[in-house]
Formats: structure tokens, C-alpha cells, sequence
């Protein structure tokens, strides 16, 4: 595959199809660095962009894709995973000839079969995509390249472009990096999408209710707000159109179900014996230097609420012993997955961590979960919402996703302005916290 039309970086034409919020980061990221960008998003934002860029000079706003594509170098898709197929075939017989194309989506399967479909064969395929979100300091952070259908020029290039976000390269295939997502960030985000329906099932706002006091609390309110706050798609593209996610979803809500069953029947013996089985499936390969990745005493930083922090009531943590009997079912060791973990998925491991790894603490778990009421009604919720997902992932229905995340997304939207800049104050203590820490 020839090299000869592809830019000069110093010259590199760069095109970003669909100027959502990652489109825009991107767009941000990279104008600041020097490099000339070519954007679109539909043809009715058109006037709207135009406006909003008209004095950055080297982003260029275009009317489509078509007319990205023809006069780009390096083009990224931005666009939601469940409509790349679509937009790919209409847009890639425009590419320039010679272009470097690539996608940012969550999932990668549907978007290298729409490159493969649809793109002419001269064009080189390196997909990318940073595992967090737009609002997130890069500095550091994952950000995986998949070197699909194209020479070492064109991947040094891309590198070569994408290193101003200062990330952390991580180089994957398209399988790879679907099956590690999976494994992070399917159950991690079902967990936070349950915890934000049941709080709505029960009309409560939990930072008001006494009983929400503390770390693990702080972190569950803060990320599952952080969630909401989002767009519905960012989620729905993983959980939906990833195959590998599928089976993680489904067998979150399979461990919390029985779980909870165990609990309301109380059948300690089976309870203790299936949580410590999982306990040693998981972390029973850590070393004995192995330090905790967080503490309760770091993220009683992080609340919303007015209630002193003295006032913490033992919890079930139905959710945090859900997500580790999910791992254990499904053979998953979430260490191994460190070097391309999301922010949100390495403070659920640090909280899931703490809670198995503290002494007592989940002994006092196990006991509150059989002998204690007070979380009964929300543990519940809990477990009705998880299968609620699981089974709008089944389904496979994007209109069904989207309605049941922003009914629930409506209920707590007053709070998000308070939850997303503490939220960012938390996964950037944490993060600080634990990057230098040895991971296994």
C-alpha cells in the first residue's frame, strides 16, 4: 500500500465527521496543537458551528461528510456506534485517495465491518478510541490505536497527531479492544445505570437520605450522576452493539438476583460461601505488598450531602458484591485489564477492592444483607432495575434504551452541575492517587 499521498504532518489536512461532545474534544484538542481540522455534524448544525468556531482559524466547518472526506488526510468518525454503518456508506466513497481513516467509537466490530464495506481499498484503517469522556483530563489517560488495514507510516502518524492529548497509547486489534471494554466498563456502567433507577423508583434523591453517608456511598452517587449527566448513546453504543457486553450485562443481573434471593432467604452458609468464592477468584491472586487502590477515608471528600459522615449505616452493597460474583462467573480478573481502564471503571475496582480487602468490612456486609432491613426496599429496586437493563439489552432496542435512561436522566438533571464538577474533583484525586501505585 502506497504511502506517497499521504500529508506531510506538517501540512496534514485533518477531517472529524460528527461534532458531538468527543468530536469537539478532538476538534479542541487538536487546533490547539497546530493542526488544520476539517469538521461537519449533520447538515442542520451546519450555521450553528460555523458560529461557534468562526474565530478559531484552523478549524474549518464544512457542510457534510462528503466534503470532509474529499479534501481530509487523516479522517476520524465521531459518530454514535449505532449509526456508523450508515454514515460510513454514505460518506466513504468521498475519501481522499490515499487517507488514513479511523473511528471513535466504544465498539469496534461494527465499525471496521462498515470501513471494510464501504471505504476503497486504498485507504489505510487506524481506529482510536479514549476511554473516557470529553469532559476528562487526557493527560495520562488509555487511548487505544488499532493498526486494522495499514502500514507503520500510517499508525506513526496517527500517533504522531494524537500525542498531543498526552494519553497513554495502548495498541489493541478490533477484537481486543471489544472484549476488554466488555469485561471494564459493561458491568461497571449496569451497576451505575441500576443504582440511578432504583433511586428514581423510590423517589429519592440520595445525597438527602441519611443512610447515603460516606466513601463507597459518595462514589456511587457521584459516578451514577456522572452517568445520567451524559448523552443516553455513549452507553447504549457499548451495551448494545458490543456481543461481548451482552454476556456481562446478563450475568450482573443473574448475580444480583440470586444474591439478593440468598439474602431474603437467609441462607448464610450459601451467601458467605458463594461472596467468598468470588472474593478469592478475584483478588486472591494479588500480592501480599499489594496496596489498596483507594480508601473510604479518601472519598468521604466527595459528598453531596449535608449529613456529617459519622452517621454511615452499614450497607448491604448488593451493587459492589454483585460486580465481583459477575467477575468470578464470567472468569474475569480486572487487574489484568489496568493498562486500558476508564476512570469510572477503576474507582468501581478500588471501591469493590476496599470493601472485599478491608478487614470485617465484608463480614459486616454479609450480615447486614441477612439480618438487617434497612437498605431491604432499595436493594430490591436494585435488583428489579438491573434486570430491567439486562433485558433492554436484550431486546437490542436503541429507542427502548434511550427512553428508559433519560426518564430517569430527567428525575435527578438539578443535581448534575454539583455531581459533574465534584465528580471530576474525585476521578482526578483518584486517579493522581493511584497511577503510582503498582498494578497487577
Amino acid at each position: 500500500m502506497t504511502n506517497s499521498l499521504i500529508a506531510d504532518p506538517a501540512t496534514l489536512q485533518i477531517g472529524i465527521i460528527g461534532m458531538g461532545d468527543m468530536g469537539k474534544m478532538y476538534a479542541r484538542r487538536l487546533s490547539a496543537a497546530g493542526w488544520t481540522i476539517n469538521a461537519c455534524d449533520r447538515v442542520e448544525k451546519y450555521q450553528q458551528l460555523k458560529e461557534e468556531y468562526k474565530d478559531n482559524s484552523l478549524v474549518t466547518i464544512l457542510e457534510d461528510g462528503s466534503h470532509v472526506s474529499r479534501v481530509s488526510d487523516y479522517i476520524i468518525y465521531s459518530v454514535e456506534a449505532a449509526n456508523i454503518d450508515a454514515i460510513v456508506k454514505l460518506y466513504a466513497p468521498s475519501t481522499k485517495v490515499g487517507a488514513i481513516v479511523g473511528g471513535q467509537t466504544s465498539c469496534k466490530a461494527p465499525e471496521i465491518a462498515a470501513f471494510e464495506k464501504y471505504l476503497p481499498p486504498d485507504v489505510q484503517i487506524v481506529s482510536c478510541h479514549s476511554l473516557h469522556g470529553p469532559n476528562v483530563d487526557t493527560r495520562g489517560q488509555p487511548l487505544v490505536l488499532i493498526q486494522h488495514r495499514a502500514d507503520d507510516h500510517a499508525l506513526a502518524l496517527v500517533r504522531t497527531v494524537l500525542s498531543c492529548f498526552n494519553s497513554q497509547f495502548v495498541y489493541l486489534t478490533a477484537a481486543q479492544h471489544d472484549k476488554i471494554t466488555a469485561d471494564t466498563q459493561a458491568a461497571t456502567h449496569a451497576a451505575f445505570l441500576s443504582m440511578g433507577v432504583a433511586w428514581h423508583a423510590n423517589n429519592q434523591f440520595p445525597w438527602e437520605v441519611p443512610r447515603y453517608v460516606g466513601g463507597i456511598e459518595n462514589v456511587k452517587i457521584n459516578i451514577s450522576l456522572r452517568i445520567y449527566s451524559n448523552k443516553w448513546h455513549v452507553y447504549a453504543g457499548l451495551a448494545i452493539t458490543n456481543p461481548a457486553a451482552h454476556a456481562q450485562i446478563l450475568q450482573y443481573a443473574k448475580s444480583v438476583t440470586e444474591l439478593f434471593t440468598l439474602m431474603v432467604e437467609h441462607k448464610s452458609d450459601e451467601l458467605r460461601q458463594r461472596i467468598y468464592a468470588a472474593k478469592k477468584a478475584v483478588f486472591g491472586g494479588l500480592p501480599e505488598s499489594h496496596e489498596l487502590l483507594l480508601s473510604d477515608d479518601l472519598l468521604d471528600n466527595f459528598s453531596l450531602s449535608n449529613v456529617p459522615q459519622e452517621a454511615r449505616t452499614p450497607n448491604s452493597h448488593l451493587s459492589l458484591l454483585a460486580v465481583v460474583d459477575c467477575w468470578s462467573k464470567l472468569g474475569i480478573v480486572p487487574y489484568d485489564h489496568m493498562i486500558c481502564s476508564t476512570p469510572l471503571f477503576r474507582i468501581w475496582l478500588g471501591v469493590s477492592e476496599y470493601l472485599f480487602q478491608t478487614p470485617g468490612l465484608l463480614e459486616e456486609c454479609i450480615n447486614v444483607a441477612l439480618n438487617n432491613d434497612t437498605f431491604r426496599a432499595d436493594d430490591l429496586e436494585f435488583t428489579i432495575a438491573a434486570r430491567q437493563w439486562s433485558e433492554v439489552i436484550t431486546f437490542g432496542d436503541f429507542n427502548l434504551y434511550k427512553r428508559t435512561f433519560e426518564t430517569t436522566q430527567n428525575y435527578f438533571a438539578p443535581r448534575f452541575a454539583d455531581a459533574a464538577k465534584l465528580g471530576n474533583e474525585m476521578i482526578k484525586t483518584i486517579f493522581e492517587k493511584t497511577k503510582q501505585k503498582k498494578l497487577t
